[in-house]
């Protein structure tokens, strides 16, 4: 079964959510994918080895042109070198603005061809392809865009939104168990965020999602995308609520940028600053404690980490996130916390003090 959702947009510019199986092999594809432009498939070694080549055989089969670029695999490749390379190949091979732009892969792949997309001959299409559940539930719509910075993640960007998302589970089954693990901690963040029943559904069937269970795996990232596509349409340049997106994104970033974008996955990254997240909570006295233990319990069980860096002191984090796109004027740190299960709000006057001691907790 094919679920069929719509982003729908101010301007009018909004899009389809295709989730489902097996949706190369649908009639669906052929809709957006015509003889009458060119497209050019961006993804990275490894799921070219694996995927491409379906790819591929669909677009000769239906006698469409396609050219192929493919990157090496991993966070250290989103940067600005990377999006000159690809506007280098498209020069040379005369693409226009009738040119789609193809993103098969994660997360890196995603933001990196959107943004792309929105810069080359000042805008052209481009298709999300999600092959990784975190890009499924929560990246490959919405939007963001952009590459990163030594001094920050995704400081180099832009808003430029695809125009359709393909989510096809079947990718997941080759997906290694840490990267689907990672994905989870971004569906635990919309169950903290907007969803007690949710969360405890989560509790139940973790399980069931890990082993890639197709209902509940469907499940999950209709339900992830529909909480997305609601904030979105709501406030598409993160002027308000689209911030509590951000949950645990802050202090992970902080830990993915003083990683060099190594050792640590971003949804491994964001698991510990949710946690680290919900100590701040605690001790500014928003959330009980024993709200605060039922996230870390669920995020330890699903298999995520949930103590903080020992290595990062302090300093370590305040020097990324005082460079984060979401620090104040005043240079208060602006943070996302949760105020229990299925709520959060954004607290714009967070001293250094509390984060301190948030990030030490955190440690133990």
């Amino acid at each position: 079964m094919i679920h069929k959702l719509q982003l729908n947009l101010k301007n009018n510019k909004g899009y389809p959510i295709f989730i489902g199986s097996e949706i190369l092999n649908n009639d669906i594809l052929i809709n957006f994918f015509t003889k009458k432009q060119v497209f050019v498939l961006i993804t990275n070694t490894t799921i070219s080895s694996l995927w491409k080549n379906s790819f591929v055989d669909f677009f000769k089969k239906n006698e469409i042109k396609l050219y192929e670029i493919i990157i090496e695999d991993g966070e250290k490749y989103k940067n600005i070198n990377e999006v000159e390379k690809i506007i280098t190949f498209l020069l040379k091979n005369n693409c226009n603005r009738n040119t789609v732009l193809i993103a098969l892969g994660g997360g890196v792949i995603g933001d990196l061809t959107g943004f792309v997309a929105s810069i080359y001959q000042r805008g052209i299409k481009y298709v999300q392809i999600p092959t990784t559940l975190l890009s499924q539930v929560d990246a490959s719509l919405g939007g963001k865009t952009g590459v990163n910075h030594v001094l920050g993640k995704n400081m180099i960007g832009s808003f430029w939104h695809p125009m359709v998302v393909f989510s096809d589970i079947k990718f997941l089954n080759t997906l290694p168990r840490n990267e689907l693990i990672s994905g989870i901690a971004e569906i635990v963040k919309y169950a903290i965020l907007f969803d007690e029943s949710f969360f405890q559904w989560i509790e139940e069937n973790y399980l069931k999602i890990i082993n890639l269970d197709a209902y509940y795996l469907s499940y999950c990232i209709k339900k992830c995308c529909e909480w997305k596509i609601k904030i979105v349409s709501e406030d598409e340049r993160e002027n308000n609520n689209r911030a509590l997106l951000n949950l645990g994104h802050t202090y992970g970033h902080a830990i993915e940028s003083y990683m060099n974008y190594k050792k640590w996955l971003h949804g491994e990254a964001v698991s510990v600053g949710m946690v680290i997240a919900a100590r701040t909570a605690e001790i500014l006295g928003v959330i009980t404690s024993k709200h605060v233990n039922r996230i870390i319990f669920l995020l330890k069980n699903i298999g995520l980490p949930v103590r903080a860096p020992k290595i990062m002191n302090i300093e370590d984090y305040m020097m990324y996130m005082i460079n984060d796109k979401k620090l104040l004027s005043n240079k208060k740190i602006r943070l996302i916390l949760p105020t229990g299960i299925g709520l959060a709000k954004i607290f714009n006057d967070v001293d250094h003090n509390t984060i301190f001691k948030a990030v030490e907790l955190s440690k133990l």
